[in-house]
C-alpha cells in the first residue's frame, strides 16, 4: 500500500500548490528578419513588426521586441530574473542592455549547437523598476526556422526562478519513482501468475508514466538544445500515444461490455488520428490524446457503474474529479495529477480483484478440506462399513479362500484412497485400479457380476481423485443387473483441441427409481471439478435403452 500513499500524498501536492500573485504582465511580442543593433533600444518604434514570422530562410537572425509591465519593486539584493524557453540560439537584450547570452546567433551553419532550450538570467536591479520594459532578442534558428515564437517567458526573484523547479523536479522524481516501483511489483506479480493480464497493462501503464514524468522533467538536470528538443517531444508523444490506449484497455478488460474488440479498434484508430493529425502541434496533440483517452475510459466506466461493477462508482468519480482539474492548476501539472489519479483508481480495482482471488483461495483451502473429509467419509459410514463387515463375515464362514481375497481387496481399496486423499490431481490409471478394486469388493457383498471396459485412455491424464469411483457407485446403487446377472461398465475417453472428454456407461438391466434431488455423490464431483477447473467443465448425466449414460467435459 505504501505505493498508493505516495500517488496520493503527491497528488495532493500538486493540487493544493499556491498561485503566487505574478510580479510582471506580459504584452503582445512583434518580429522581425534582419540585423540592427538599434532594434535592442526600447525606443525604437516597432509598429510595422510582425505578429510572429512563419520561416526564417538559412539561419539569418531575426529579433522579437516584447513590452513587459514590472508590477512590483524588487529589493537591492533580491535581484529579479527571466526565465525563457525560446527557439534558437539568441542574445538577450533588457531596456537595450545585454543581460545573457545562449549560444552563437548567426553562427550555427559554421559553429556546433551551444546553449540550451530553457535558460535563466538576471536582471540588473537598476533595471527592474515598477512600469514598462522592453525584453529584446536577437536569434538565429539554423534547425527549426519555423518555431520563432518565446514559448515561455516567466520573470520571478532569481534564486527562486532556480530553485523552485529543482524542487518541482525533486517532488515529480518521487511521484516517477512511486510509479516505478509500482510497475516492477505488479510486474512480478503477473509473472507468478501469467492469467493475470490486468496486472501486466497496468505494470506497463505505470512504467509509461514513469518515463513519461522523466521526459518531461529531463530539462532541469540536462542541458537540451532546441535541436534535440522535437526529439524530446516525440517520445513524449509516443508514450502519450501507449498511455492513452492501455487505460481504457485495461478498464475494458476491469468492465467488460458487448463488442469490445470492435471499440478498443475504433478508439485505435481514432488514437492514431488524433496522433497523426497536426502532429508537429506537440501540445494540441497531447491534448486531444488526453481527451479522446478520458472520454472513452468515461464511457467504460459509466457503463460498469450502470452494471453494477465493484468499484466502478469510486473510479468514476475519479474521473469526474480529473474534469475539474485543468480548471485549478496549469495544463502540465494537471495532466499529471489526472494520469496520477486514473492510475491510482486502476490499482484501486487491482487491489479489489486481489482481495477476491485471496478470498477465493482460502475458500479452495476449506473446500479441498472439506472435499477429503467427504472422500473418507464416502468410505467409512457405518452402514457402508457395517454391510461390508457383514459380508466379509459370511465368506469367511462359507468360503475362506474367497474371505481372505475379500480381505485383500478392500484393503488395496483403502490403500488407494490413503494415497489419493491429499491429492488435488491423480492419474487416470490409478482411478481406473480404484474403480476396479471396488468392483471386485461389490462382488462379494452383491454377488452380481460386474465388469469394467475402458477405451482410448491416455495415461498421462489426471482427473481429480474418486469422481470416477462415485460414478460407478452410483451404476451399482441404482442399477439392476441384467436377467444372468451381470452389470456392466464402459468409460471412454475422447479429446481435441477445445476439450477432454469422459463418457461412463453403465450397462444393466433397469434402474431403480432415483430421487429428484441432487445426490451428495453428484455434489462431491462438482465441487471437485470446480477446484480442479474452475468453470471450465460439463457434466451431464442422463438414463438410456442400456442403463444410464455420464458425460463429464473439461474445457481447454
Amino acid at each position: 500500500m505504501k505505493p498508493s500513499l505516495h500517488l496520493i500524498w503527491v497528488c495532493l501536492l500538486l493540487l493544493t500548490a499556491c498561485a503566487q500573485r505574478p510580479v510582471f504582465e506580459k504584452n503582445k511580442t512583434v518580429y522581425r528578419i534582419g540585423d540592427v543593433p538599434e532594434w535592442a533600444d526600447m525606443q525604437f518604434d516597432d509598429e510595422s513588426w510582425q505578429q510572429r514570422p512563419r520561416w526564417v530562410p538559412d539561419g539569418q537572425i531575426f529579433w522579437s521586441r516584447t513590452r513587459i509591465d514590472i508590477l512590483e519593486e524588487t529589493e537591492a539584493l533580491h535581484p529579479y530574473g527571466i526565465r525563457l524557453e525560446v527557439y534558437g540560439e539568441y542574445e538577450v537584450f533588457w531596456d537595450g542592455i545585454l543581460i545573457g547570452k545562449n549560444g552563437n546567433p548567426g553562427q550555427e551553419a559554421v559553429l556546433p549547437p551551444e546553449g540550451k532550450l530553457w535558460t535563466t538570467f538576471s536582471i540588473p536591479t537598476k533595471l527592474t523598476d515598477k512600469g514598462e520594459h522592453l525584453l529584446a532578442i536577437r536569434t538565429s534558428l539554423y534547425y527549426y526556422p519555423d518555431h520563432t515564437a518565446i514559448y515561455s517567458l516567466e520573470i520571478d526573484h532569481y534564486d527562486e526562478l532556480l530553485t523552485d523547479k529543482l524542487i518541482e523536479t525533486s517532488y515529480m522524481h518521487i511521484f516517477a519513482g512511486a510509479f516505478l516501483i509500482t510497475s516492477i511489483y505488479f510486474l512480478f506479480l503477473f509473472l507468478g501468475n501469467k492469467k493475470e493480464y490486468p496486472m501486466l497493462i497496468f505494470s506497463i501503464s505505470c512504467f509509461l508514466f514513469f518515463v513519461l514524468i522523466l521526459t518531461e522533467f529531463i530539462k532541469t538536470n540536462v542541458s537540451i538544445h532546441y535541436s534535440d528538443h522535437v526529439t524530446r517531444l516525440e517520445i513524449i508523444g509516443f508514450l502519450m500515444f501507449g498511455i492513452s490506449f492501455l487505460i481504457p484497455f485495461y478498464f475494458s478488460r476491469q468492465f467488460p461490455f458487448p463488442r469490445r474488440k470492435l471499440v478498443l479498434i475504433l478508439y485505435a484508430g481514432v488514437l492514431l488520428f488524433v496522433f497523426l493529425i497536426r502532429h508537429h502541434y506537440f501540445n494540441f496533440t497531447a491534448r486531444n490524446m488526453a481527451l479522446s483517452m478520458w472520454l472513452f475510459s468515461f464511457g467504460i466506466v459509466v457503463y460498469g457503474t450502470y452494471k453494477k461493477k465493484k468499484g466502478a462508482r469510486l473510479v468514476l468519480l475519479t474521473l469526474l474529479l480529473c474534469i475539474v482539474l485543468p480548471f485549478l492548476i496549469p495544463f502540465t501539472k494537471g495532466l499529471y495529477a489526472g494520469f496520477g489519479l486514473i492510475l491510482l483508481s486502476m490499482f484501486y480495482l487491482l487491489s479489489l480483484s486481489i482481495k477476491e482471488q485471496r478470498i477465493a483461495y482460502e475458500n479452495s483451502l476449506v473446500q479441498s478440506t472439506r472435499l477429503r473429509l467427504e472422500l473418507l467419509k464416502k468410505n467409512i459410514q457405518p452402514h457402508v462399513l457395517m454391510n461390508t463387515l457383514t459380508s466379509l463375515i459370511d465368506w469367511v464362514e462359507e468360503a475362506p479362500k474367497k474371505g481372505v481375497l475379500f480381505i485383500e481387496s478392500l484393503s488395496r481399496e483403502f490403500d488407494l484412497f490413503n494415497q489419493i486423499e491429499n491429492e488435488k490431481l491423480i492419474p487416470i490409471t490409478q482411478e481406473i485400479a480404484l474403480c476396479k478394486t471396488h468392483l471386485e469388493i461389490m462382488e462379494y457383498r452383491k454377488e452380481i457380476n460386474y465388469s469394467w471396459d475402458d477405451e482410448g485412455i491416455d495415461p498421462n491424464e489426471k482427473v481429480p481423485p474418486a469422481i470416477l469411483h462415485t460414478l460407478l457407485e452410483n451404476g451399482i446403487t441404482h442399477s439392476m443387473p441384467h436377467e444372468d446377472n451381470s452389470i456392466r461398465f464402459k468409460l471412454i475417453f475422447e479429446s481435441n483441441d477445445q476439450s477432454k472428454c469422459y463418457t461412463f456407461l453403465t450397462f444393466a438391466g433397469g434402474a431403480r427409481k432415483m430421487s429428484r434431488e441432487e445426490g451428495t455423490g453428484l455434489k462431491y464431483i462438482k465441487a471437485r471439478l470446480t477446484e480442479s477447473y474452475d468453470t471450465k467443465w460439463e457434466l451431464t448425466s442422463e438414463s438410456e435403452e442400456h442403463g444410464w449414460r455420464n458425460v463429464i467435459k473439461i474445457f481447454a
